[in-house]
């Protein structure tokens, strides 16, 4: 699914993404890891994948979105 990037604190790699529809959905430093970047910047396109957890859905990886 792709996303938009929304927040980016570089020191502790997490942040959150838009979604298309505006929910914004949180990710930590292990679902940024994964995606092997190194800076994320507001605004740009990203493809996340989800793992459904109990409070809702879970950021399991952001890496940037290609045409």
């Amino acid at each position: 699914m792709q996303a938009t990037a929304y927040t980016y604190d570089p020191e502790t790699r997490s942040g959150s993404v838009l979604l298309d529809d505006g929910t914004p959905v949180p990710f930590d430093a292990a679902a940024f890891d994964a995606g092997g970047l190194l800076l994320l910047r507001p605004g740009q396109r990203v493809r996340i994948e989800t793992a459904e957890d109990t409070n809702g859905p879970r950021i399991t990886l952001v890496t940037l979105a290609t045409l």
